[in-house]
């Protein structure tokens, strides 16, 4: 009886691994951890937000428009539950790149507004605030297309046979991933100019 527990787990191991079971799990892990990332790296573009706000504010305070656009967009981003759950939900997974974008169109007009003060550009935070900007923006962009390959490759399983009836057998369905006109948009951060400053009229 002993013997033909083991033959059967046996089988059962082997037929679970040849028909893509073990590859599912493998690459849905690998989803989670690439998800992550990606979810901590705008969480460290949120975070420099108020701070970025706070610098223009004191030498542009009439540029109210920009500002409060850049406001409201960080707090629809922060309004979204990035749940793992979400990564099953196509719809909600576009209102949260659709989030995302708002906020890296809103950053980017706020940064143009720098060009119209010499003495903001020559700020010393500000200027900080800019290369952390910048470097989160070009990490953002490493994490997303982590991401997009990881879902590329569970996606291929998913609907290739044989893996195919076992992702029909289990329930495993293909994720979403973030378009690729916003992927060409998120991987040209916004332009930083460290060069000396205009003199102040």
């Amino acid at each position: 009886m002993r013997i033909l527990l083991t033959l059967f787990s046996l089988v059962l191991t082997l037929s679970l691994s040849g028909c893509g079971y073990n590859a599912m799990q493998a690459q849905d892990e690998q989803i989670k951890a690439s998800w992550a990332e990606v979810l901590n790296q705008y969480q460290r573009r949120a975070d420099l937000v108020p701070n970025l706000v706070n610098v223009v504010k004191g030498y542009a305070s009439h540029e109210k428009d920009v500002l409060t656009q850049v406001t409201e967009a960080r707090a629809r981003v922060g309004a979204i539950q990035a749940t793992p759950e979400l990564l099953n939900d196509e719809a909600a997974f576009a209102k949260f790149q659709q989030a995302q974008a708002g906020m890296t169109s809103a950053l980017s007009r706020l940064l143009a507004v720098s060009e119209n003060y010499p003495q903001l550009k020559a700020d010393g935070a500000f200027r900080d605030l800019q290369a952390q900007l910048e470097g989160t923006e070009n990490r953002i962009a490493v994490a997303r297309n982590r991401y997009i390959k990881a879902v590329q490759e569970y996606n291929t399983t998913v609907r290739s046979f044989p893996s195919n009836l076992t992702a029909m057998a289990f329930g495993y369905k293909t994720k979403p991933s973030f378009a690729v006109e916003d992927e060409k948009a998120i991987s040209a951060p916004p332009k930083v100019d460290f060069g000396a400053p205009a003199a102040a009229k």
